[in-house]
């Protein structure tokens, strides 16, 4: 099926990735794996190839194109080979749409430049211990000093992708109560330097999957957030949340998809070299049906993600889109995976084979960026149920 959403230069870039990954990626990706995080100066690596800068403004150091197509290509060939870039999908995906949209003049030459080059690797601070979803419910505080001239943060966060790595962390916290019509109002954003006293990193959480990408607990206790830090207005916060959270699906459902067809391709090459009762894998029937069903879906999410990639680019993806294209990626996703798997055998349950590690990586995708039950809500909502 001929794919029209991609260019020359796209597949320009791909080749560049392809390579780089082979180079520097592949061959240490065991090491990553078993301390549980990239390392840092491989962030500085992407900064070189450019990869930070692609939607940021040229006068700031980047490209100043702005379209997530090239994004797109990352996340197909990081699942093709079976690695993740660490927490660098956060630094671009999450952090850079609030500088963009939120940051003044002088925040943007503050900021960016060294966003382009690595130097400053940014992660989003939105989560907190018992809330979950539910980001009204955030207990984080930020209160404006008497003479005006700061913000004193205190509180805490959890399930931080990048945390333990980033340099300035956009968290999310009240400067007002909430009103008793709007539990959303009273919400800020906040750039805070992750060297400001007080700032502290918690457990680097044991996760089940996503191994190289840094996941963090933060707390906050008195720390000094000069106003300058402000992103926005004041207590706008959550309406610009929800501004950034279409294209935060987008890339879960677009990874997701990115997966799932990397499962088939790491099934098919299994099931062609191993032999069982004398003959390969792949000559079975059963063997032919389940990849071919899988492969069925994955076309069919490649549709469906290819579409709101589209709609992205073009300014119109909407909340109800976007949610639908995450549930329906994230959950072909889960079952192509599960049945590549179990294509392997015994080998597919050993962290040797990028089957089991894509397996663990895979699962976070129903649930972060809102869960597949919310997506749901979303789309009935949507529908005027």
């Amino acid at each position: 099926m001929r794919r029209t959403v991609f260019t020359e230069d796209h597949e320009a870039f791909r080749e560049t990735i392809r390579a780089f990954i082979e180079a520097e990626v592949v061959p240490v990706y065991d090491e990553w794996f078993a301390a549980g995080q990239a390392p840092r100066d491989f962030y500085d690596k992407l900064g070189e190839l450019g990869i930070f800068g692609i939607n940021v403004p040229e006068e700031f150091g980047g490209a100043g194109l702005d379209t997530h197509k090239f994004e797109a290509v990352l996340y197909e060939e990081t699942a093709r080979a079976g690695v993740q870039f660490g927490g660098s999908g956060v630094h671009v995906l999450l952090a850079l749409p609030y500088i963009k949209m939120l940051a003044d003049d002088e925040q943007k030459k503050r900021f960016l430049p060294k966003f382009v080059t690595g130097e400053e690797m940014w992660a989003l601070a939105m989560t907190e211990p018992g809330t979950g979803s539910d980001v009204a419910g955030m207990k984080t505080t930020a209160k404006l000093s008497e003479d005006g001239t700061h913000y004193v943060l205190n509180g805490a966060k959890t399930f931080i992708t990048g945390g333990v790595h980033a340099d300035r962390v956009i968290v999310c916290a009240r400067t007002s109560a909430p009103r008793e019509d709007d539990r959303r109002f009273g919400i800020s954003l906040f750039a805070v330097d992750t060297k400001a006293e007080g700032y502290s990193i918690g457990r680097k959480l044991d996760k089940l999957g996503l191994r190289t990408s840094d996941t963090a607990e933060l707390a906050f206790v008195d720390v000094k957030v000069p106003v300058e830090d402000l992103l926005g207005e004041e207590n706008k916060g959550f309406h610009y949340l929800g501004q950034n959270l279409p294209s935060e699906r987008w890339g879960i459902a677009f990874g997701a998809y990115a997966q799932a067809k990397a499962a088939v391709r790491f099934a098919q090459q299994y099931v062609q070299e191993r032999t069982v009762f004398g003959k390969t894998v792949a000559s079975f029937q059963n063997t032919k049906f389940e990849l071919a069903a899988c492969q069925a879906e994955v076309d069919a999410a490649e549709a469906v993600a290819d579409r709101a990639l589209e709609a992205l680019d073009a300014g119109e993806l909407t909340a109800a889109e976007a949610a639908s294209a995450k549930l329906f990626c994230t959950e072909v996703a889960h079952r192509v995976i599960d049945r590549c798997l179990q294509l392997h055998g015994g080998y597919g349950y050993m962290n040797e084979y990028p089957i089991a590690r894509l397996y663990a990586d895979n699962r976070v995708n129903r649930i972060y960026g809102g869960t597949s039950e919310v997506m749901k809500s979303i789309i009935a909502k949507s529908m005027g149920l």
